[in-house]
């Protein structure tokens, strides 16, 4: 199993690192981390992110692209407000538009020579964040996504590993196996899998009110896979409880809000905090992943390495020189 932290070559991530690779190697090596789930949101540049550290890349996510791919214009303007907008957001006005951003970020990933790709199963119009009244079935959107990968699935190198994640929106939520055996048959690529997100599978659940109770779910949740367990090879590792947030915000009526606003709100829903039960050691023993990341959201290099320490902890991994609180 490979110790991976998620990161981003986005300006803000840039000043998290200082924008210098020994600054980066020495926060890696320190915290005994074997590399980088990467994303994309630029041009990559080696000599900060080496190709090295590079295992895997997460492709970029449009959280709203069903009634683009289907063409349906006249909703795209409403959610939208101008043509201008829905061509900043897709490439164009046409499929071939954006399947084309996606082929150029799956290009990317291959030049950085990534071991795996993770692709969000998931479809939310921005309303839909805030009222929860779901204009699309997990059927709908599963299946659109089949379109969509299967069109750009000749970008993908057959010896690179295509892992599916999934979220508490429409789409690929984990609750269902026969959602999972649809993915897994109908997608065209060799090599396919799950990336088990499983913050996002405790935000399908609003219930949980402690980090055990989360870990009995998503054991729970991932023995309710049958044979779909053993096609995860991927952890993104962190938790949520965000019941009493979702509950309270639960049907708000937000027909339109700036990208800050909804940012916080989903934030607010996906905590991205770190374990600290000892527990959660069951969850890697049960998946025994090639890839655990430790995915966070990083508001300072302290908080990060804070977040990650804590986590290693939790999972006894944090056995490392100098490590002073480590008994």
């Amino acid at each position: 199993m490979l110790q991976l932290v998620n990161l981003s070559n986005y300006s803000t991530d840039l000043v998290l690192i200082r924008n210098d690779a020994a600054e980066l190697q020495a926060f890696l090596q320190r915290n005994g981390l074997d590399g980088l789930e990467m994303m994309f949101c630029d041009s990559w540049d080696p000599s900060i992110h080496r190709l090295e550290w590079i295992h895997g890349v997460h492709l970029q996510f449009w959280p709203s692209w069903l009634d683009f791919w289907r063409g349906d214009y006249q909703e795209l303007l409403r959610q939208f407000g101008s043509r201008a907008n829905i061509i900043a957001s897709y490439g164009g006005l046409k499929r071939e538009d954006w399947l084309n951003r996606q082929r150029a970020n799956i290009r990317q990933a291959r030049e950085a020579q990534a071991k795996y790709l993770v692709w969000h199963v998931c479809h939310n119009r921005l309303e839909e964040i805030f009222d929860w009244r779901f204009s699309a079935s997990d059927r709908e959107v599963v299946d659109g996504a089949i379109e969509v990968i299967n069109e750009v699935a000749d970008e993908i190198p057959a010896d690179m590993t295509l892992l599916l994640e999934n979220l508490w929106w429409p789409g690929m939520t984990l609750r269902d196996p026969g959602i999972i055996a649809r993915l897994l048959e109908k997608i065209r690529h060799p090599r396919l899998g799950i990336m088990l997100d499983t913050g996002h599978l405790m935000n399908t659940n609003q219930d949980l009110r402690s980090q055990a109770e989360g870990i009995e779910y998503v054991l729970h949740t991932i023995d309710s896979l049958g044979e779909y367990s053993r096609s995860i090879h991927g952890i993104h590792l962190h938790y949520s409880l965000s019941g009493p947030y979702i509950r309270q915000t639960r049907g708000w009526n937000r027909q339109s809000c700036s990208l800050e606003e909804s940012i916080s709100h989903v934030l607010k829903i996906d905590q991205h905090l770190p374990f600290t039960d000892s527990q959660v050691c069951r969850i890697l023993d049960r998946v025994r992943p090639e890839w655990l990341v430790h995915e966070f959201v990083q508001k300072s290099a302290g908080d990060w390495e804070e977040k990650v320490v804590r986590q290693q902890r939790a999972l006894g991994l944090r056995h490392l020189k100098g490590d002073e609180t480590h008994e």
